[in-house]
């Protein structure tokens, strides 16, 4: 074996591990489109509704009924989201809010749901 082929193949299963143990670390969040949150959001008991971008973009437009704890600040204000509740969360795009959602999970919270697509993808009213 050359060493072309076996650099090839280091780069193959390294790309492999990486998609798998991702995958794996997002298996236990699970994920909704921002369209299914309006319906979740017609019976708000025992739910959560979080936006985790920042208060300026907050500020600048976001879904009623959604509470403001920026990403910078989440780790800190845990205390604010019930831990018996099932967990919305939403950003911009959904990255940060499965950075979010990932916190929540290593903090010991069970019933977690990442809003796919964030705010760029609602199509709902926006309050401002």
């Amino acid at each position: 074996m050359n060493t072309t082929t076996l650099i090839i193949l280091v780069v193959i299963a390294f790309v492999v591990i990486y998609t798998f143990m991702k995958r794996r670390a997002n298996a236990d969040v699970r994920s909704i489109p921002a369209m299914q949150m309006e319906e979740a959001m017609k019976d708000k008991t025992g739910k959560s509704f979080v936006d985790v971008r920042e208060s300026g973009e907050y500020k600048s437009g976001h879904v009623a009924g959604m509470k403001n704890i920026p990403l910078s600040q989440f780790s800190r204000r845990l205390n604010e989201i019930p831990r018996d509740d099932e967990v919305y969360v939403m950003c911009r795009s959904g990255h940060r809010s499965m950075q979010a959602a990932k916190i929540l999970k290593g903090a010991g919270y069970q019933n977690i749901v990442n809003v796919s697509g964030g705010i760029s993808a609602w199509r709902g009213p926006i309050k401002k």
